[in-house]
């Protein structure tokens, strides 16, 4: 069975990842910057990445590290650059010279998308440091063996460091909290699940290229919100609808529509995406086990 590491593994996707392929008997091999990590190493120094991957010699890496403040990115864009694009610099430079057979897979942003329409993977618009930086991450990894996923998403989180969308808005309705809620920004994300359950499809076929990877009909942020709170049956009259311009918790440009036609992955795997709504429903069902 393929020897994966998984770069990042303790971070809010890498939690729920992990014990997946685990189960569908992947060798597993986690890094992160922390102990619950087997690999704890630095992965934007080229030295010391090169040196670790010789230990672990990967058949398949999937790279979940991430700088994906956007605020952060934008005060500290050397920041952005070391973690979402010199350390994919440091990743494909091993693959390109190891002489090993190993696939890199890339975990990318819908951040490179605004404007009008449903996006295909031709139509980058950079926004801020973060989606640059991010793109900059894809170049590196087309140089290798690769499949880059553009995606976002939501769902439960097992990391107790990181909060998703959805863990926020429960939290914040349950607790009555006073909340803005973006009624300008369009979004197509998937649920973790399966999002994880894509990652597995790529990682036993391989192709190469970039691909988005979304669901169906997206919809606001807002509408979301208020959707994903009403099926949990949870109060919404303390959420108020904002635009993303007179949003006083962002200070950083973001797109404005982020949707994405995943039609070319549609096609390459010869599968359908699910609808957001039914990710929505699929999502409420984590939280709907713990209520």
């Amino acid at each position: 069975m393929d020897r994966v590491l998984v770069t990042g593994a303790t971070g809010l996707l890498g939690t729920t990842l992990c014990p997946v392929f685990e189960d569908f008997g992947y060798t597993v091999i986690k890094h992160a910057l922390n102990s619950e990590a087997l690999y704890q190493f630095d992965l934007s120094q080229a030295t010391v990445t090169s040196q670790a991957l010789d230990r672990v010699r990967p058949n398949v890496i999937i790279n979940l590290v991430s700088l994906t403040s956007v605020e952060l990115c934008e005060e500290r864009p050397h920041s952005a650059y070391m973690a979402n694009t010199k350390s994919v610099e440091n990743l494909a430079a091993w693959i390109a010279e190891s002489g090993e057979p190993c696939h890199l897979v890339q975990i990318s942003t819908d951040h490179v998308y605004d404007g009008m329409g449903l996006h295909k993977e031709s139509d980058v618009t950079i926004t801020n440091t973060y989606a640059f930086s991010k793109y900059a991450g894809e170049l590196a990894a087309t140089r290798v063996p690769s499949t880059i996923l553009r995606t976002n998403f939501v769902g439960r989180s097992k990391d107790s460091r990181r909060e998703s969308l959805t863990d926020w808005v429960y939290d914040s309705m349950t607790k009555k909290k006073t909340v803005e809620v973006l009624d300008d920004v369009f979004f197509s994300p998937l649920s973790m699940r399966t999002l994880v359950e894509m990652i597995r499809l790529v990682v036993d076929k391989r192709p190469n290229g970039t691909f988005n990877l979304g669901s169906h009909d997206g919809m606001t942020k807002a509408e979301f919100d208020f959707a994903f709170a009403e099926s949990l049956g949870l109060p919404t009259h303390t959420m108020r609808p904002i635009a993303a311009d007179k949003a006083s918790f962002l200070k950083a440009r973001r797109p404005k529509n982020m949707q994405m036609d995943s039609s070319k992955f549609e096609q390459e795997f010869g599968i359908k995406l699910p609808r957001l709504v039914d990710e929505l429903g699929r999502v409420a069902e984590e939280y709907r086990n713990v209520v």
